[in-house]
């Protein structure tokens, strides 16, 4: 069987902003006709990469082809595709009618063919009464939905769409979201859109391509997204998630939570560092019998509508479950998993490692500081070394000026005991810091590194 022919190609695709990097090496396959997410965290570059494909910005590194044409410079007026944008940038000063035939009298089209695209067009978007209408007596869904006819009309081989239903209210957007879908499965043409709603990606996509610091983490359909995160920011980001730190023992035998568990992965080694996902609404929770693998006491419960949440402390360990049965407070449950609902990722990395070079006998540079270390043995000064840090010994501060360096705190991961952060420094590389206290994404923050945590590795030793 032929494989279907993509309609845009993304190919090592980078923009820079000054020294800021928005997308870094890219690349990305939309087939013809399919409906694809573009999603992730405000500042994950998005609405970059999708600016690119519309023209309006110009890739620094690699090339765009829709299909199978070349236009990394071409303008967006000479593409095939149109976008509809949060704020509709409709004209107030036209009626409907006039705001959707915008694009074809520019084209110089007769007037009754105009009509005829305009009526269709219409129609397609539940509009037909409306022609006539002033766009400023338009509800907020109203207004979208003549923004995408007027998309629509030119019959563009791509829609874009970026983030079109973020300013309206809930139950609109949950409207609208159907709309769309049956929109696209009307129109039949490719549709890339982007959202930071993770519940509007899973409800509408045929594909999901999650990003996050101008890298695109994981692709593939909302159930794969969903069961099978290929790293904690995705299982984090999507969804709800417990996600623990444990040891493949050996092929389908994880440990966490001090308890061995059976699961179906295999070919991750033995006794390797792992990360486990474990959804809420897959952990059984009953009063406490032999059945139980875990055994704890409820801390919370929160009545959710059509499930009771609930956060449950075992061994030390918190877990968030899902469940139609409700359990007070203070309760002593059992919690269950099966085998075939623990998931288990590949650790991205087990400590902090960073390029640096040698000073002298206890001094290291590296995160373009000084910083002092046990005293080194048959390494040079000047030499080129690794430098490891574990998480759990680099020290935060409230006041930045404690530290060593400085940075931000730009995501965070709670692991079951404690925070998994990620702090870009102002050096603009990401230390990694295992901590117990309480931090905020965006906090400023002073880092300090002990001498004693500190291990030097002579570059030409890696692998021994």
């Amino acid at each position: 069987m032929q494989e279907e022919k993509s309609i845009i190609e993304v190919r090592h695709v980078s923009k820079f902003f000054g020294e800021k990097t928005a997308l870094d090496d890219v690349t990305l396959n939309v087939k013809k006709g399919e409906f694809v997410t573009i999603l992730g965290p405000s500042g994950c570059g998005k609405t970059t990469l999708l600016r690119l494909i519309a023209g309006f910005q110009t890739a620094s590194e690699g090339e765009i082809k829709i299909s199978g044409m070349e236009i990394t410079q071409t303008p967006p007026h000479k593409r095939p595709v149109n976008t509809v944008f949060q704020k509709y940038a409709l004209f107030p000063h036209l009626n409907v009618y006039d705001n959707i035939a915008f694009g074809l009298k520019l084209k110089k089209m007769p007037k009754q063919t105009i009509e005829k695209k305009v009526k269709s067009a219409l129609k397609m978007v539940g509009m037909s009464d409306y022609e006539y209408r002033d766009v400023d007596s338009l509800s907020g869904g109203q207004q979208q939905r003549v923004a995408i006819a007027r998309a629509i009309v030119n019959e563009p081989e791509v829609l874009l769409l970026d983030e079109p239903l973020a300013a309206l209210d809930l139950k609109m957007r949950k409207d609208m979201q159907m709309e769309l879908k049956e929109m696209h499965k009307r129109l039949g043409i490719t549709f890339v859109y982007v959202t930071h709603d993770q519940e509007e990606a899973l409800t509408l996509s045929d594909t999901i391509v999650v990003m996050s610091e101008g890298k695109i983490q994981q692709i593939g359909t909302p159930i794969d997204i969903y069961n099978e995160p290929i790293n904690s920011f995705v299982a984090n980001f999507i969804g709800e998630s417990n996600i623990l730190n444990g040891e493949m023992v050996h092929d389908r035998l994880v440990r966490f939570c001090n308890t061995e568990f059976e699961c179906v992965d295999e070919g991750f080694g033995e006794h390797t560092p792992v990360d486990v996902v474990i959804r809420p609404e897959d952990l059984y929770i009953f009063p406490v019998s032999d059945l139980a693998q875990l055994r704890g006491v409820v801390q919370s419960s929160v009545f959710k509508g059509v499930h009771y949440e609930m956060t449950v402390l075992c061994d030390g360990y918190e877990f968030l479950v899902q469940d139609y049965h409700h359990f007070e407070v203070g309760a002593e449950v059992g919690l269950l998993v099966k085998p075939d609902d623990i998931h288990i990722m590949k650790k991205e990395r087990v400590c902090n490692t960073f390029e640096g070079r040698v000073i002298d006998e206890t001094h290291v540079e590296f995160l373009g500081c000084e910083f002092e270390c046990a005293p080194l043995r048959n390494i040079q000064a000047g030499e080129e070394v690794w430098v490891e840090v574990g998480f759990d010994k680099v020290i935060l501060q409230d006041n930045e000026e404690d530290g060593i360096l400085t940075g931000e705190v730009k995501f965070i991961l709670y692991k079951g005991d404690h925070y998994h952060l990620t702090v870009l420094s102002d050096w603009d590389e990401n230390v990694f810091v295992d901590t117990n206290d309480v931090w905020d994404d965006g906090d400023r923050v002073g880092i300090t590194i002990p001498a004693e945590a500190i291990r030097v590795i002579k570059k030409v030793d890696v692998g021994k």
